[in-house]
């Protein structure tokens, strides 16, 4: 599997944790299953976010990068995620990319304009169908997220670029058609392939990335390499705060390393699987006392008789479609009745 993972120039927070803690969840579950689980998560370390805050901040954008990614990994070791399979870097596949973009050039799916190489959509009937957005929602999408969907040098408006030009104090690397660097989909169609191979059984990442990241990833992984590239997609919802999605641009954030030092790290998991992966939900100041009480009341259940039918519903409750609230009431029924949930407690990744 392959999940979509941070751009590192600030800290964790609670969407992020709520999408990682998902895939986390889900791979405990599969190893439970017998499986072997290869989830690669990337690093997009060349990006716009990320040379806009290095800038503002006057350091260098791998400098910046190394500290945030150095924080993001103790919030996923405090929340006790696995370990996975590997955490390539955008900045560690230059080489790759090119190789990338020049098998869809050859196949004929792309084409060089201005000093950049575009995808041209044209060519992939099936982009859209991920998102099943109308052309119109894509394209004002793709205009609000940075799309330049005005470039004179598109054929299409919806064409997403592949690799182009550097401003002057951004990293910059030579290319046969032009020296600058990549653009942010095609990294992870790189590191995919590299890492896991054609196709993937799951993928996926934050619901926010189903177009235009996910539908850009597909359309030119399937036109380099002529496999499906995917299986399966999982896509977390958006979480809330103060009636809007959570997001860097508005500030409306909960850091995961900050309510790391006010609350049990094993209460913020909990409070983050008390919701289902499918449905948006809102952040607010209830969500840790009441997580903290659940947290306290499994606890107290260590030196009950243990039942395995409460682990056999948690089990069942994670075959269904991911059901962690479900799972979570499974365990506090059987604590109730006297019984001790440390077994199910630990497949959902909460050791007691």
């Amino acid at each position: 599997m392959y999940t979509c993972g941070i751009t590192p120039y600030d800290a964790t927070h609670i969407g992020h944790a709520a999408t990682f803690m998902a895939y986390d969840v889900l791979q405990r579950r599969l190893i439970d299953l017998g499986h072997e689980v290869r989830c690669v998560r990337n690093v997009t370390d060349v990006d716009d976010p990320l040379f806009a805050k290095a800038r503002e901040l006057g350091v260098h954008y791998l400098d910046l990068a190394a500290g945030e990614e150095a924080r993001f990994e103790k919030d996923m070791e405090a929340l006790n995620a696995l370990p996975v399979y590997s955490t390539p870097r955008a900045s560690s596949a230059i080489a790759d990319i090119r190789g990338f973009i020049g098998m869809v050039l050859e196949r004929g799916y792309a084409y060089v304009a201005g000093g950049s190489v575009y995808f041209d959509v044209s060519k992939s009937p099936n982009f859209g169908t991920i998102s099943h957005y109308s052309r119109q929602k894509m394209i004002d999408i793709a205009r609000e997220r940075g799309g330049d969907v005005d470039n004179p040098h598109k054929r299409d408006p919806l064409d997403f670029v592949l690799w182009h030009p550097s401003a002057s104090d951004e990293p910059s690397w030579e290319a046969v058609w032009g020296a600058g660097r990549p653009g942010w989909h095609i990294e992870c169609s790189a590191l995919a392939l590299r890492e896991l191979g054609e196709t993937i059984d799951l993928h996926g990442g934050g619901s926010d990335l189903i177009y235009p990241h996910h539908e850009c990833e597909r359309a030119q992984s399937e036109a380099a390499t002529g496999s499906p590239f995917v299986k399966h997609w999982m896509h977390v919802a958006m979480v809330f705060m103060d009636g809007a999605k959570m997001s860097k641009s508005l500030g409306n954030l909960v850091f995961v390393d900050a309510l790391r030092k006010l609350w049990d790290p094993r209460a913020i998991r909990l409070a983050i699987i008390n919701h289902h992966y499918r449905f948006e939900w809102e952040w607010n100041d209830t969500h840790m006392p009441i997580a903290l009480k659940r947290l306290q009341a499994w606890q107290e259940s260590l030196d009950f008789p243990n039942d395995p039918s409460t682990l056999e519903a948690v089990r069942s409750h994670l075959d269904n479609d991911l059901d962690t609230p479900r799972a979570l009431q499974s365990i506090d029924e059987a604590v109730r009745q006297g019984l001790c949930g440390r077994e199910a407690a630990a497949l959902l990744g909460v050791i007691l």
